[in-house]
């Protein structure tokens, strides 16, 4: 088998594993654009496509009996809530590191699913050093938030259905923090039809992997970027995914977006499309609407990654409209 085929028999497998936990987000279609194909992931379980890496993460290593005494994340937000329902699902403890400014609507989420929160002292800088010491002391696995296979693969399973739904479709945009959902969607696309292009997106602020994909070099942020879109606050891709982007060029673009973009688009989906997207999940709708998403013609997917968007963020953007 060639490596797309090896991996998307993964991401295959990985569908079939977490069928009964997580659920198929339909493909819309909206009137602002009769090209557009709407994945909204705002209706997956956790309120965000991460349930899916994460719960087959967790199974597999339940399957492989390569954990024993529990589970340990990274997250700021929506990992963090996808990993603790894994691990309860699983009957595994679970523990988590979430920076200490994250959204305290996703912290308390996480607490609300079992799992243990570390807060104290974390920031986006030091979290991978963090994590890894916990790790270490109590013996745990590491249930990385991109950096993984097995969360990749499990990404890779929102484009599967949009491709299963609309084979038609010719462009994928996603959002872009550390890479896995942009990756996984890669994996499985590229090996149906070559000529499907992923783009990646990324808020100005953020824009390491755009750097990377066009440097062929890792480019690492000095500092977690200040943007509205919390979910892609990573400051560097993974190995894994760079792998992808770099080694395999897999990825046909990364565009960025401002923060005036971010915001008019998640207002535009609040009060236009009707659908209650986070932040992060506006990237792929900003850089739509901003004209950045080159097409050849064939109907455009768009993965809206998830609607955990924190109490304040809505207050003070609907205040606005």
């Amino acid at each position: 088998m060639t490596y797309l085929q090896e991996h998307a028999a993964e991401i295959e497998a990985a569908a079939a594993r977490i069928a009964p936990y997580v659920r198929r987000t339909p493909l819309m279609t909206t009137d602002l654009d009769a090209r557009l194909r709407l994945k909204p992931e705002c209706f997956q379980v956790t309120g965000s496509f991460k349930a899916r890496g994460a719960f087959n993460a967790v199974l597999e290593l339940k399957r492989r009996q390569s954990v024993s005494r529990g589970v340990v994340g990274v997250s700021s937000g929506n990992h963090a809530q996808a990993l603790a329902l894994a691990a309860r699902t699983a009957g595994l403890p679970a523990v988590i590191l979430i920076p200490f400014d994250a959204s305290p609507a996703k912290v308390a989420a996480t607490r609300t699913f079992g799992a243990e929160v570390i807060q104290d002292g974390i920031t986006f800088e030091n979290r991978e050093e963090r994590v890894r010491q916990v790790m270490a002391e109590r013996g745990l696995s590491l249930v990385h938030p991109f950096d993984d296979w097995d969360i990749i693969h499990g990404q890779g399973t929102a484009a599967m259905e949009m491709l299963d739904d609309d084979s038609e479709i010719g462009t994928i945009v996603t959002p872009t923090g550390g890479g896995g959902l942009m990756c996984g969607t890669a994996l499985v696309a590229k090996a149906r039809n070559p000529r499907i292009r992923i783009i990646g997106v990324e808020p100005e602020r953020a824009d390491d992997a755009r750097r990377t994909l066009r440097s062929g070099a890792l480019q690492v942020l000095d500092k977690a970027p200040d943007t509205l879109a919390d979910g892609v606050r990573a400051t560097a891709i993974g190995q894994r995914t760079f792998e992808v982007m770099v080694a395999r060029n897999l990825i046909d673009d990364i565009v960025t977006v401002t923060e005036q973009e971010i915001q008019d688009s998640l207002l535009r989906a609040w009060l236009g499309l009707k659908l209650a997207i986070e932040p992060t999940a506006a990237l792929p709708l900003a850089a739509w609407f901003a004209g950045r998403v080159s097409d050849d013609g064939r109907p455009v997917g768009l993965i809206l990654s998830g609607g955990n968007a924190s109490p304040e963020v809505v207050a003070r953007l609907l205040g606005t409209a």
